[in-house]
């Protein structure tokens, strides 16, 4: 099994995050996937059942195509997204909301922790042993900041998605959702749909 190592902050996340950016992560797997080309993937906790199979197909269409992908995969339509994605040929970055110290590597992670297509990344101590709330959201900027191009599967109106959904936007990066009145509020603010992950991340 690959072994745990500290590596500096990417420059890229340093650029949007500020004084917010961690000084040191850590890493587990590959991380000359961080060098890649990738999307972010993000989605509400609670997300409408369209779109939940609309997003089942993007994944797939990642998965196929062999797109670099990062989340915190936390959130049930994450999880989808990951388990399909883990099965596909594309790398994989993974930011749990929690220290990889004492980490129980998953059985399905470890195939492509072996293939050097995964990668687990953690900005946060070892101490930290369950995804709180200040720690996710803290995990999702550091996922947006890495990423090239966003997708936010939902947003629920008002809630913390949609204000990281602003943050995206005031960054200039790309944001994409799937069309549909449930996400009226990301296409207001600038949102683009019709996603395959090649036209954005080329």
């Amino acid at each position: 099994m690959t072994r745990l190592e500290v590596i500096t902050c990417p420059p890229v996340a340093k650029g949007i995050l500020g004084q917010d950016a961690p000084a040191l992560m850590s890493a587990l797997g590959d991380v000359g996937i961080l060098a890649r080309r990738s999307l972010g993937v993000i989605a509400s906790l609670r997300c409408p059942a369209s779109l939940i199979l609309a997003t089942h197909d993007l994944a797939q269409t990642w998965a196929a195509n062999g797109e670099a992908v990062i989340g915190g995969f936390h959130s049930p339509v994450e999880k989808e997204c990951l388990r399909l994605l883990l099965r596909g040929t594309g790398p994989v970055v993974i930011c749990p909301a929690r220290g990889l110290e004492g980490m129980r590597i998953p059985q399905d992670w470890r195939g492509p922790l072996e293939q050097g297509r995964l990668l687990v990344l953690s900005a946060f101590d070892g101490k930290i042993k369950r995804p709180k709330a200040h720690i996710a959201e803290a995990r999702n900027r550091l996922v947006v900041a890495l990423a090239d191009a966003v997708f936010v599967a939902h947003a629920s109106p008002g809630g913390k998605t949609e204000t990281l959904c602003r943050e995206i936007v005031a960054w200039g990066k790309p944001l994409w959702t799937v069309a549909g009145p449930e996400n009226a509020n990301l296409l207001a603010l600038g949102a683009c749909s019709g996603l395959t992950c090649g036209n954005v991340v080329g």
